[in-house]
């Protein structure tokens, strides 16, 4: 049973109403739709809290320094992003781990899961952090020749680097407990760290004049906070206002474990690779949108900050996917598994469509929230270009979805393949296309189709073949004990 609390959420209410109402229409199991709202909904908040707060960094940099401000936080986020790459790939091997271990009651093996991921993460991200403080100019100026935009980009990576390390352990610990069926303790964590965040924020760019540099601290200091607060319960197995949790977790325990680590990075690096196709994506896809100029380049980042937010949904039902999957694999129920990933995937898509349309509805004045002229130019384009993400984000619930379904077998690498082929095989060339040609803006309306209907196609196609079950037996628990 997931260990998300019932409160009558609107959030969770909505999603339930609509799982509910494709089980009448016989469409997914009504229990299994009330055990994915569960787990889904508080990664949903958390998802949105999380993008909320990039939303209002950028929204408070344009109205503290402007369209300069807006491109500089905009071209340092691709390398701030290498943080979710690696420690959302040591992450995807975590929750697989977790969930199958929780599944099979192989309760003595989940601390070393923790402790391995911890130490890879922490390994992976430290290099970045350091090359980010000492040459934070020239990894902007790689995007960008615009001398305002460097100055401010550099000057907001040179900062946020140094949360990047605590921003990957706050990966792992939040996969940690979505796989044990509670993902009400880390929405708590991640949310009210957004929350402290934003005030952070406030306080540093408009109280102190920090500009982006407040924005980068606020960052870091909230993320530190998570990851102290993540430890702190892990250690001791509980929390204020949290209450007892399912584990406990001795920190005095074996880090290397090169068996545990081996399973990690065999899952884990296909997931990474996946993240890091889209991070390292946005490199040539700034570069490209710099093209078009400052106006539609600021347009193009406001636009990724509400795709962002549409986005959240593939966050809950993707982790609630890898959960369930993986709990019903651990235990050796392999019919019930694929029953909970296509539903889920059901589940995922209906709820895109939904938020999807509430967002075309309030497209203007969402947009027009970043900016302190309603007469911008820019304005127009930033608004299309939010129509044509509400037209794609549906495919995101496929995508996602099966994706989840197959990280929780440990069948990663279709997942990555995907991903590569719909970013550098078709929305990037297409987008370039755009620049370069009488096409345009639409070009980069296309490019956003093309980012999701690839791997919607691919990995649904993966998941339908059932390999991926048997890919999961390798994984499984007595296998790893023999």
């Amino acid at each position: 049973m997931a260990r998300s609390r019932r409160f009558p959420n609107p959030i969770r209410l909505l999603i339930l109403y609509i799982g509910l109402g494709l089980a009448r229409l016989g469409l997914i199991d009504a229990e299994r739709a009330r055990r994915t709202t569960d787990l889904a909904w508080p990664r949903i908040v958390t998802g949105l809290a999380r993008m909320s707060k990039s939303a209002v960094d950028v929204a408070m940099v344009g109205i503290a320094v402007g369209s300069a401000g807006i491109t500089g936080v905009g071209f340092a986020s691709p390398y701030w992003g290498l943080a979710f790459a690696i420690g959302g790939g040591i992450a995807g091997g975590t929750i697989a781990l977790v969930s199958q271990r929780y599944g099979a009651e192989a309760f003595g093996e989940l601390g070393q899961a923790v402790r391995s991921s911890a130490f890879l993460v922490v390994v992976l991200t430290l290099p970045m952090t350091a090359a980010f403080w000492l040459f934070p100019t020239e990894f902007i100026s790689l995007i960008s020749d615009n001398p305002d935009t460097i100055r401010e980009g550099a000057a907001y990576l040179q900062v946020v680097g140094l949360g990047i390390p605590f921003a990957g352990l706050n990966l792992v610990g939040s996969r940690i407990f979505v796989g044990l069926d509670d993902a009400w303790t880390p929405m708590m964590f991640r949310a009210s760290g957004a929350v402290a965040n934003i005030v952070l924020n406030a306080i540093l760019i408009f109280g102190l004049g920090y500009g982006v540099v407040g924005a980068a601290l606020g960052t870091v200091l909230s993320n530190v906070m998570i990851a102290l607060g993540f430890a702190i319960a892990l250690v001791a197995g509980r929390f204020p206002g949290v209450g007892t949790l399912p584990i406990q977790i001795d920190p005095r325990g074996t880090y290397v474990d090169e068996a545990t680590i081996r399973d990690l990075i065999s899952i884990g690096v296909p997931v990474m690779a996946r993240g890091l196709v889209w991070t390292l994506a946005e490199f040539p896809m700034l570069g490209i949108v710099d093209i078009f100029g400052e106006d539609i380049a600021s347009s193009y980042i406001v636009a990724r900050r509400i795709w962002g937010l549409m986005n959240t949904p593939g966050w809950g039902f993707g982790l609630a996917a890898s959960s369930l999957v993986g709990q019903e694999l651990g235990s050796g129920d392999e019919a019930t598994a694929e029953d909970y990933g296509r539903e889920i995937i059901r589940f995922a898509v209906a709820v895109y469509l939904v938020s999807g349309a509430i967002v075309l509805v309030f497209a203007e004045p969402i947009t027009l929230a970043f900016v302190d002229d309603p007469n911008d130019l820019s304005v127009p384009v930033a608004i299309s270009l939010v129509y044509a993400a509400c037209f794609a984000i549906a495919l995101k619930g496929v995508s996602g979805g099966a994706a989840g379904a197959l990280e929780a077998s440990g069948d990663t690498r279709w997942t990555f393949y995907s991903q590569a082929l719909g970013m550098f095989g078709c929305s990037i060339p297409i987008a370039y296309i755009g620049a370069t040609t009488q096409l345009g803006v639409m070009g980069l309306y296309l490019a956003f189709v093309a980012e999701t209907a690839v791997p919607a196609a691919i990995n649904y196609y993966r998941f339908s073949t059932g390999k991926w079950k048997a890919i999961s037996r390798s994984y499984r628990p007595e296998v790893a004990d023999d």
